[in-house]
């Protein structure tokens, strides 16, 4: 198991990029694609087309998220942890992932740059 953690800058407020995170339409707007998201902790999401899929854990209005994402049948979560802050170009997205399958480590951190968060820079930088 291994661990992500990251920071990106979006050229966006920290309640803009949350609802971008928490809000079924917005997630659409910039995945292209329906997603399942609810801010009711337990509750559970799935993104593009289920390719990402888990419960959502804890969520603080314009500052937090935190999801467990399913990674078949491990036996440690596999958290991740959103925080926003301020920032003088928009908002400061840290980012930590925790118990990250070894074989899946690659992927899943080109998927945070080039997808995630990729899709998400570009979608307010148009």
């Amino acid at each position: 198991m291994k661990d992500f953690k990251k920071y990106y800058i979006l050229p966006a407020s920290p309640e803009e990029v949350y609802l971008a995170l928490t809000n079924p339409a917005t997630i659409r707007l910039w995945t292209g694609e329906p997603a399942v998201m609810s801010t009711e902790p337990g509750s559970e999401f799935s993104l593009w087309d289920e390719s990402i899929a888990g419960k959502n854990l804890e969520f603080e209005e314009g500052k937090k998220v935190v999801q467990q994402w399913y990674f078949g049948d491990q036996e440690e979560a596999s958290i991740v942890t959103i925080k926003l802050h301020p920032h003088k170009h928009g908002t400061s997205v840290e980012l930590r992932h925790t118990n990250i399958p070894d074989e899946e480590y690659e992927d899943m951190v080109a998927g945070w740059d080039e997808v995630y968060f990729g899709s998400l820079i570009e979608f307010y930088e148009e």
